[in-house]
Formats: structure tokens, sequence, C-alpha cells
């Protein structure tokens, strides 16, 4: 059983900065990387930033930059370190393990999200 729980997001000015959190429990199999997702109303569900297994990462193109991934394996948890927010930023952000394409892998057991929301 599969559990990911976000949390960190909040109403922040632009510019501004936020660390969110997701603690992950359940996971038994090797996964190749864990991610952050984010989904706006009305927009696509977009990949932000991955990090492997080995301790690389890639971001978005909109974010590269601002944002910074890491993970604490000892405390099952993944960061994401965001920097000069911006209104673009808006959105609710979620995390997952994540394959090699950058596919979310336990779509079924998406937690509820955290809500980032950057006012201008």
């Amino acid at each position: 059983q599969v559990r990911l729980v976000e949390s960190g997001g909040r109403l922040v000015q632009s510019g501004g900065s936020l660390r969110l959190s997701c603690v992950s429990s359940g996971i038994t199999l090797s996964i190749y990387a864990m991610a952050w997702y984010r989904h706006a109303p009305g927009m696509e569900r977009e990949l932000v930033a991955i990090i492997t297994n080995g301790g690389s990462t890639n971001y978005a193109d909109s974010v590269t930059g601002r944002f910074t991934i890491s993970r604490d394996n000892v405390k099952n948890t993944v960061y994401l370190q965001m920097n000069s927010l911006k209104p673009e930023d808006t959105a609710r952000y979620y995390c997952n393990a994540a394959t090699r394409s950058g596919a979310p892998v336990f779509r079924g057991s998406w937690g509820q999200g955290t809500q980032v929301t950057v006012s201008s």
C-alpha cells in the first residue's frame, strides 16, 4: 500500500520562496526516480522536477535555475525548494515515483497534493 503525502504549499507573493515536502511509505519495489508534478486548473499535469536513485536531477525548462529537488532517504522524504516564484507557478503540486520517461508509477496512489498560489 503506497502512500504519498505532500505538504508545504501556501499563498506567497511573486519572488518568494517555498519548500515542499513529500513523505512516502509502502514502496517496496525498486524505482528509477522520484518526481514532483503540478496541475493547474485548465492545464495538463506537467513534470516539474525529477531525482533518480543515483542522485541525478532534471527540471522542466520553466523552473530550471529556480527550483531544486532533493531527498532524504532516511526519512523517506523528497523536497522541492522553490525560489523566485512566479504567478505561473500557481498549481497543486504532487509527488510520485517516475519512470525514465517521466511518467508517474503509482497512478492509483496519488496524494492530496499541496496548493501553491503565487500572487502578482
